[in-house]
């Protein structure tokens, strides 16, 4: 392999010749082995797009001339497009404020943008992190890639798994089955009445996700190196957060107190733990879906799933819930994270955070796998999802809480008794009341209809 020699403050390092990262970043490349997770794309293609709004604003406000703000945006582009991933090489598991991904974007700019232009126009530090600091364009990437992850890769899957719920409570409208509490038999509910709560927790969670973006939105940009804007221009964050919408099309605003915002992680907190409630409702679903589809003979079978694969290298026909399965084993992993994202949050020593490469990974993490598992679970499931009529009747009719309907004409103390004499001499209901004289035949005929009880 060939190699160059970089320079920086603290003298030369030999850079493989085929790459655009500079000394600092070859600096954190050798010293920090630890680990395979590298900084996420997003994190990146987010600095892309923070740099180009930097550069623009510096433009803007005649601190950065126009050849080299048009090289700064001409090659921020390609990062924000992914074209230059392979530069990119920095470990999650560097300095805690993220400085080495900082100047690794900051040289790679800078190195890509001197070959286009072919001559040295730009310097990593004076032009591409012109009026910034890593400890605030760190905190900006995170919130840029945890806005724009939560808002284009996954609400809009929230919103198909909404939709398809949505489908199958219309289909299972008239479907009575057997409600269950604590794991027993309760009393009756219909199909769509249960699906209906399973879409009712996409929609709250959803509204929970959606409650938390406003602040997420708000930039730390303009802060500097501990909040106080030094060497930022006036009017630098205002103008960067109007560039930085435009280059989305979303809403950012400049953080109103900038040492809040380099120091504290609340705003990613407060949203992960609506990840966390969302990942919740989802082991609920997916528990709920392969226990209702459990059997196919000698569990619950109730609704019938989609046969994906087979489902044993021993037992010949076996198929299995594998997709609430991934579902479940991405909740625990979300709630696992969130764990990482608190503690990681708490450690802002005075003026600034050193824990937000772990934070930010986790938490995209948790998005990616959330939105991923979402659309998995309702390509693969929950769009094959059918209900097992006569089972669910059968289930419905031997069910001994039917006799909570009983409870206004024998009173509940006899419905109970009823219960037990029923259970216990594997008699109907009917059955038991008549012989135990609380009832007559016509009278319960006249009375129960399990239908009615949903």
């Amino acid at each position: 392999m060939e190699y160059r020699t970089e320079h920086d403050s603290m003298g030369e390092i030999q850079v493989p010749a085929d790459r655009l990262w500079g000394a600092q970043t070859q600096r954190s490349f050798q010293n920090f082995r630890i680990g395979t997770e590298r900084m996420p794309d997003e994190i990146i293609r987010a600095f892309g797009i923070l740099k180009k709004a930097a550069a623009l604003a510096n433009r803007q406000l005649g601190k950065l001339d126009g050849e080299r703000c048009d090289l700064i945006c001409r090659v921020c582009d390609r990062i924000a497009a992914g074209e230059l991933s392979e530069e990119f090489p920095l470990v999650v598991w560097q300095t805690g404020s993220g400085t080495q991904s900082n100047m690794n974007v900051n040289e790679v700019i800078a190195n890509c943008g001197n070959q286009m232009a072919g001559k040295r126009l730009l310097h990593p530090n004076d032009h591409v992190n012109m009026s910034q600091s890593s400890n605030d364009t760190f905190p900006t990437a995170m919130h840029i890639a945890a806005a724009l992850a939560i808002e284009d890769r996954l609400i809009p899957e929230i919103h198909a798994l909404t939709a398809e719920f949505r489908r199958l409570e219309r289909e299972n409208e008239g479907v009575a089955t057997t409600g269950r509490t604590h794991l027993q038999d309760a009393t009756p509910i219909r199909f769509s009445q249960e699906i209906s709560g399973w879409r009712g927790m996409m929609e709250k969670s959803l509204s929970m996700i959606e409650a938390a973006l406003p602040q997420v939105k708000e930039l730390a940009l303009g802060g500097t190196a501990v909040g106080t804007g030094l060497n930022a221009p006036e009017g630098f964050a205002e103008e960067v957060a109007r560039q930085v919408s435009g280059l989305t099309g979303k809403e950012f605003v400049t953080a109103e107190n900038k040492f809040h915002s380099l120091t504290a992680k609340d705003e990613l907190v407060f949203a992960h733990g609506a990840l966390k409630a969302l990942a919740a409702d989802l082991m609920k679903i997916a528990n709920d879906v392969r226990w209702l589809a459990s059997g196919p003979r000698c569990g619950l079978g109730e609704i019938s799933i989609p046969a994906n694969e087979p489902g044993s290298s021993i037992m010949p026909g076996k198929v299995n819930p594998t997709q609430c399965e991934a579902v479940t084993m991405v909740a625990v992993q979300v709630m696992a994270n969130d764990a990482a994202v608190g503690m990681a949050a708490s450690q802002g020593n005075f003026q600034l955070n050193v824990f937000m490469p772990v934070c930010i990974y986790n938490f995209l993490q948790s998005v990616r796998l959330l939105g991923d598992c979402i659309r998995s679970f309702r390509k693969n499931c929950v769009c094959g999802i059918a209900a097992n009529k006569e089972k669910m009747r059968y289930n419905l009719t031997h069910s001994l809480m039917l006799a909570t309907a009983l409870n206004p004409y024998i009173g509940y103390d006899n419905a109970a008794k009823t219960v037990k004499k029923a259970f216990q001499e594997n008699l109907s209901l009917k059955e038991a009341a008549v012989s135990l004289g609380f009832i007559t035949a016509e009278k319960f005929d006249e009375v129960f209809h399990p239908e009615d009880m949903t």
